[in-house]
C-alpha cells in the first residue's frame, strides 16, 4: 500500500537505450518518493540520468529509450494509485495526467517554445486541452498566469513570440505555460541554468511563492547545489543512473556522507572562501555510458576508495541516521 503522504512513488526504476552500438542502462534501479507540497532536488554531474528519470515520470523518453522495469505510482487525489509505467505513452491515459497533473519545465526555453506561434497561443492550447474552455476564456486565463509569474504588461506580451522575449521573460512564459493547469507535481528540469544569477534569484523566489500558493510538489533538477540549498526540503545525489546519497538538505549539506557528494560540495565556490583555499574538482569524470562497471560505480574517482571492499559489489542505500541514507561501504569515512 503506498503512503498517503506521498504524491508520486518510484520504485527499481530502469530506463535503457537500445542502440547499434549497444545498450546504455541511463537509469538503473532508481527508488525515490515525491511528497506532497514539498520540493525535493535531484543533483549530479551531468550524463547522470536526471533527465531520463524526469522523463520517465512523464513517459517522454525519446527513441530508442524505453522502461524496462519498476513502477511510477501516481495517486493525485489520495486515490488509488496509477501506475504510470504501465500506460501507452500516447494513449489518452497518460495524455489526461501530462500537462494537467504533471508539468515540466525544461532546460532550455528556446527549445520548449516553438518559435512559430505566440506565447499566448502556446500557453492556451494546454487551457483548452485539459479544462475545456473556450478561446476568449483560455486567453484571459493565459493572461491571468503570465501576471502571476512575473511578465510585465502580459496582455501585450501574450500576442509575442519566443524570439521578441528576453531570456527571463522566455523562462517566465514557459514557467506560465507549465502551471496554468495547476499542476500537482511540476518538473523542473534546470531552469535557472542560463539565466544570470539576479533573474535566477526572482526565478527561485517565484517558485517558492507559487508552490506555497498552489500546494504542490517540485521535482527540481539541477547540477547546481548552491540553488538547492535555497529551495530544497531534502536532496537526491546521482550518480551513473543510480541514487547514491538521499536525505533532508539540513543533513546533506552538513554532514554528506558519500565522497560524490562532498566532492559536489567541494567544488562549490562559497562566500568568504580565501585565495588559499581554492575550488577542489572531482578528478576523472562520469565513465562512458556503454562501459560495464564492477563493483562502486564512483571507485576509480573516489578519495577514500578500498579495493577489497569497493570492487566486491556495487552498495546499496543504507541508513547511516534518521531519513539520512548514503550508498557507500566507507560511509563511516566519507566526512574524513
Amino acid at each position: 500500500m503506498q503512503d498517503s503522504s506521498l504524491l508520486v512513488e518510484i520504485k527499481d526504476l530502469k530506463v535503457s537505450f537500445f542502440l547499434d552500438e549497444g545498450t546504455i542502462e541511463a537509469v538503473r534501479g532508481v527508488s525515490l518518493g515525491i511528497q506532497r507540497d514539498r520540493t525535493i532536488g535531484l543533483v549530479g554531474e551531468s550524463g547522470c540520468g536526471k533527465s531520463v528519470f524526469s522523463q520517465a515520470i512523464l513517459r517522454i523518453i525519446p527513441n530508442p529509450g524505453r522502461i524496462v522495469e519498476g513502477q511510477i505510482l501516481y495517486s493525485g487525489d489520495g486515490a488509488d494509485s496509477i501506475d504510470l509505467a504501465q500506460l501507452d505513452p500516447s494513449g489518452k491515459e497518460i495524455r489526461s495526467v501530462r500537462g494537467k497533473e504533471i508539468s515540466i519545465i525544461f532546460q532550455e526555453p528556446m527549445t520548449a517554445l516553438s518559435p512559430l506561434y505566440t506565447i499566448g497561443n502556446q500557453i492556451a492550447e494546454g487551457i483548452a486541452l485539459h479544462r475545456g474552455v473556450g478561446k476568449v476564456e483560455a486567453r484571459q486565463l493565459a493572461i491571468e498566469m503570465l501576471a502571476k509569474v512575473g511578465v510585465p504588461k502580459p496582455d501585450i506580451r501574450i500576442d509575442q513570440h519566443p524570439f521578441e522575449l528576453s531570456g527571463g521573460l522566455r523562462q517566465r512564459a514557459t514557467i506560465a505555460m507549465a502551471l496554468v493547469c495547476r499542476p500537482k507535481l511540476l518538473i523542473a528540469d534546470e531552469p535557472t541554468t542560463a539565466l544570470d544569477v539576479t533573474l535566477q534569484a526572482q526565478i527561485l523566489k517565484l517558485f517558492r511563492d507559487l508552490q506555497d500558493e498552489f500546494k504542490m510538489s517540485v521535482l527540481f533538477i539541477t547540477h547546481d547545489l548552491s540553488v538547492i540549498s535555497e529551495i530544497a526540503d531534502e536532496v537526491a545525489v546521482m550518480y551513473l543512473g543510480r541514487i547514491v546519497e538521499h536525505g533532508p538538505t539540513s543533513q546533506i549539506f552538513a554532514t554528506p556522507l558519500h565522497p560524490y557528494t562532498r566532492g559536489l560540495l567541494q567544488s562549490v565556490h562559497k562566500l568568504g572562501r580565501g585565495r588559499g583555499q581554492p575550488l577542489v574538482p572531482i578528478k576523472g569524470s562520469v565513465p562512458d555510458p556503454f562501459e560495464k562497471v564492477t563493483g562502486c560505480p564512483f571507485y576509480p574517482r573516489c578519495p577514500i576508495a578500498d579495493e577489497k571492499v569497493c570492487l566486491k559489489a556495487n552498495p546499496s542505500l543504507m541508513t547511516a541516521s534518521g531519513l539520512h541514507r548514503a550508498a557507500c561501504f566507507k560511509v563511516n569515512d566519507a566526512g574524513r
